[in-house]
């Protein structure tokens, strides 16, 4: 089972422009592939009732959003501003935030503090992937989890990376100082995304960037477009504070369990050494958003208190809408990628 690796794994910069699924996505995808940067093409391009969660809108969105990350090969970086495009995003992004906040709930005056601490409460013996990986999965369904997760991780830290300017004073710079570590304290061999570059060599599976997103399924999308939706609209800031924070404080556990999972399944160096530095790096994480950014941000700006809540809530929704995926294919004896590895 163990594998070995004796280089950092190269980060492509330059992904291909995925399969459409959908009107929605074949649009978008066409409009980009056409060498033209002519969006009339898109000005007929109806939302309409599109399934806010379904994979071509989320599909489209997710290309539209990358166009403000690294972009796709031979794709003029001067639609990542088109008018037409940015209409077509709004619109699908109106769709999105609507599910989000029928499914969310009012969070009314709940405190965020309450809402931070039922976070850390876990159960011992739970029924989510991380669990099923550490007691039971095979090395197969690792690698699947892996790759579905690659989708975040070889860009992790980047959507949040947004919220920076958007914030002022002790709240500012603490969230600047979790960033700094996800981004490896300065080294670049320590970038968190590189680390899991190396993780999915080691593990044999392909380290380009969304070298997977022809593969993963609608749910895994929404996990990542609903970061890039939060933190390019300055009035999500608070949402974004909170979905970071939501990320870190149960990311220690979480990243323990998948650790103990590929140590089972004995697996490369590389893979269980990405989970132990989450282990270890985002509990210390966990205080510094608690007190320094969350806290720090509410009390400057009481009025954001139910945004930062929403965020937390959005992404405990849309972790869990993934998870039941998962399981439920994996208890079916199914691949939970659109492709089996």
């Amino acid at each position: 089972m163990t594998l070995t690796t004796s280089t950092p794994a190269r980060v492509t910069t330059d992904p291909a422009l995925p399969a459409p699924d959908g009107p929605l996505s074949t649009a978008v995808v066409n409009a980009l592939a056409s060498g033209v940067v002519d969006g009339s093409v898109l000005t007929d391009v109806v939302v309409g009732d599109a399934d806010p969660y379904g994979r071509d809108l989320q599909l489209a969105l997710y290309v539209c959003y990358e166009l403000h990350y690294r972009g796709f090969a031979d794709v003029s970086d001067e639609w990542e501003w088109q008018p037409d495009l940015l209409r077509l995003r709004a619109a699908m992004e109106s769709a999105f935030r609507t599910a989000l906040r029928a499914d969310v709930g009012d969070v009314g005056s709940d405190s965020v503090v309450a809402e931070m601490d039922s976070l850390s409460i876990e159960p011992i013996d739970g029924d989510g992937p991380s669990y099923f990986l550490r007691d039971t999965a095979t090395w197969d369904q690792m690698r699947e989890y892996l790759a579905l997760r690659s989708i975040y991780h070889l860009k992790e830290a980047d959507p949040h990376a947004w919220a920076i300017p958007r914030l002022t004073g002790q709240a500012k710079a603490s969230y600047v100082a979790v960033e700094f570590d996800e981004y490896g304290g300065g080294h670049g061999d320590r970038v968190h995304q590189q680390l899991f570059a190396d993780l999915m060599v080691a593990a044999e599976l392909n380290a380009d960037y969304l070298g997977y997103l022809d593969a993963a399924p609608a749910q895994a999308l929404a996990t990542v477009n609903m970061m890039s939706m939060f933190g390019l609209h300055r009035s999500s800031r608070g949402a974004t504070v909170g979905h970071l924070a939501a990320t870190e404080i149960t990311s220690s556990p979480g990243a323990q369990r998948l650790a103990d999972a590929l140590v089972r399944l004995e697996a490369p160096d590389a893979c269980i050494g990405f989970y132990r530095e989450h282990v270890e790096a985002d509990a210390v994480h966990e205080q510094v958003l608690r007190t320094d950014v969350v806290g720090a941000l509410v009390e400057s700006d009481p009025s954001i208190e139910a945004d930062v809540v929403f965020g937390i809530r959005a992404f405990n929704l849309i972790e869990d809408r993934l998870a039941e995926h998962v399981m439920t294919c994996w208890t079916a004896g199914e691949s939970a990628m659109l492709r089996p590895l």
